[in-house]
């Protein structure tokens, strides 16, 4: 019963695959003489090898190429990261370069004036829309009282008005205020710079004959001997002529932001220093050239 249930077509299959081999084999020792029973076996065994070679192939090319996406975003993540330290460190750089260039700026304004000065430091602005004042870290402990100027290396800032033990409060030139005595650089006429707005001053008192044009450099006066005579102040933005008025109103900018003000020096004792002196002027520079 279990012989007549044989089944053919299993055998067949099985005998096939028995075959195959040996008939591999028999036509590598043999390669001249290809029977003609033995072409289709030979064409199936090469068309199955070179689909599993061009699969192996296209396998490893893909595992490969795989591999190499994520090695180049490994190292393009790891060039970001060196390429963000690079730009901290540079800006850092930066900033200290910055830093020391200011620092030297304000020694050497320090070692070349005859002024005694006392170096400080902002560390608050006034809140009060009324008043212009910053606060100094420098207080009568260091030697400081009320009315001594206070200025930057490009001009005048203000002056101390509430001096405390570690501390101080400066009016700022923009004050209402602050009076400041003052002249007109290039005619030597004398006015009074009084604070408008948080951005602007006044100059009053100047006669309406006066040769004012705008852009002309307004400086310290040095009357009283508090800031040191021809430091600048401002610059003429506008100039106002009433009719009934015997003297003009000039508006000055202020060369000092001092919302930008970090490092301040205070004047201890101005030494009758007088910055005009060092201003050449050109009409004494064209007649020494003439004589």
């Amino acid at each position: 019963m279990n012989f007549l249930n044989f089944n053919f077509k299993k055998a067949f299959i099985l005998l096939l695959i028995i075959s195959l081999p040996l008939i591999s084999i028999n036509m590598e020792q043999k390669k001249v003489q290809n029977s003609w029973f033995t072409q289709p076996f030979s064409f199936m065994a090469q068309t199955v090898q070179n689909g599993f070679s061009s699969l192996s192939r296209g396998v490893r090319s893909t595992t490969a190429q795989y591999l190499n996406l994520i090695n180049i975003k490994s190292e393009n993540a790891h060039l970001h990261k060196e390429n963000s330290e690079l730009k901290t460190r540079l800006n850092q750089f930066s900033e200290n370069q910055n830093e020391l260039e200011r620092l030297r700026t304000l020694l050497d304004f320090q070692n070349n004036t005859k002024m005694e000065l006392i170096p400080g430091q902002v560390i608050g602005r006034d809140l009060v829309a009324d008043h212009n004042t910053i606060t100094i870290n420098k207080g009568t402990k260091h030697g400081l009282r009320a009315g001594q100027a206070v200025l930057t290396v490009s001009g005048a800032v203000g002056y101390i008005f509430k001096p405390q033990y570690f501390t101080s409060h400066v009016m700022l030139i923009t004050d209402r205020y602050s009076v400041v005595d003052a002249l007109i650089q290039k005619t030597r006429s004398h006015g009074i710079v009084e604070g408008k707005n948080s951005e602007t001053c006044v100059l009053q008192y100047v006669e309406r004959t006066e040769d004012v044009k705008i852009g002309d450099l307004i400086v310290t006066g040095g009357l009283d001997n508090i800031f040191p005579k021809g430091f600048p102040l401002g610059v003429v933005t506008n100039i106002e002529r009433k009719t009934k008025s015997a003297s003009l109103i000039i508006d000055i900018k202020p060369v000092v932001d001092s919302n930008k003000v970090e490092e301040v020096f205070i004047v201890k004792h101005a030494a009758l220093e007088n910055f005009l002196e060092k201003t050449v002027d050109p009409q004494t520079t064209s007649q020494t050239g003439q004589q």
